[in-house]
C-alpha cells in the first residue's frame, strides 16, 4: 500500500476529513482539502516532515505511513501491521507459540491470499517432510504461481479472439 493510501487509510479509520486533517498539519483551510487529496492520490509524495507532521495528527508512528520496509525490524512490523489492515492478517499467542493466519472470512482478498499462504503452507510441509528437494521447494517458490497446483489461474483469450467471439455470438442473436 503506497504512502497515500495509507494516509487516507488511517484518516478515515480516525474519522477525520481531508480538510481537518490538511489544517492540523498547517495547509491553510482554503486548500487543504486539495492538498490532501493530492497526497492522498498519489499525485504529490511528502517529504519526511510532512509525513512525520500527518502522522502526529493522526496519532501513529510515521513508519506506519511509509512504504513498508521489510530490510527493517519496525519496518517488517509496519508490513505486518498493513497486511492486517488490507488482507485480514490475524496474529495468536497460544502458550507461547506465535502464529500468524489470513482470516477468509475478512473478504474476498482475505480469502484469496488464505487460499496462497495455505498452498504455500502444504508444499513447504512437503519439503520439511522430505517429500520435496530444496530445489524443487525454491522453484515453487521463486517462480510462483507457476508451479501452484492449487490455483486456477486463467489465460485471457487475445483480443483478436475475443473479438470473433462476440462477433459470432452476436451474429447468432440477431
Amino acid at each position: 500500500m503506497a504512502i497515500g493510501e495509507r494516509i487516507r487509510f488511517i484518516r478515515n479509520l480516525r474519522g477525520m476529513t481531508q480538510k481537518y486533517l490538511g489544517t492540523l498539519v498547517g495547509f491553510p483551510e482554503k486548500t487543504a482539502d486539495i492538498r490532501m487529496a493530492q497526497y492522498e492520490s498519489g499525485t504529490r509524495t511528502p517529504k519526511a516532515e510532512l509525513t512525520k507532521s500527518l502522522a502526529d495528527a493522526l496519532d501513529v508512528s510515521p513508519l506506519a505511513l511509509r512504504v513498508p520496509d521489510i530490510d527493517s525490524y519496525l519496518g517488517l512490523m509496519h508490513t505486518l501491521f498493513a497486511l492486517e489492515d488490507l488482507y485480514g492478517l490475524t496474529i495468536e499467542n497460544k502458550e507461547g507459540n506465535v502464529t500468524f493466519r489470513f482470516d477468509p472470512r475478512k473478504g474476498k482478498d482475505a480469502a484469496r491470499i488464505a487460499d496462497m499462504v495455505t498452498a504455500w503452507a502444504d508444499v513447504s510441509a512437503k519439503y520439511r517432510n522430505g517429500d520435496m528437494s530444496r530445489d524443487d521447494y525454491d522453484t515453487w517458490r521463486y517462480s510462483y504461481p507457476a508451479h501452484d497446483e492449487t490455483q486456477h489461474y486463467v489465460k485471457v483469450p487475445s483480443q483478436a479472439l475475443s473479438d470473433a467471439l462476440v462477433k459470432e455470438f452476436n451474429d447468432r442473436l440477431k
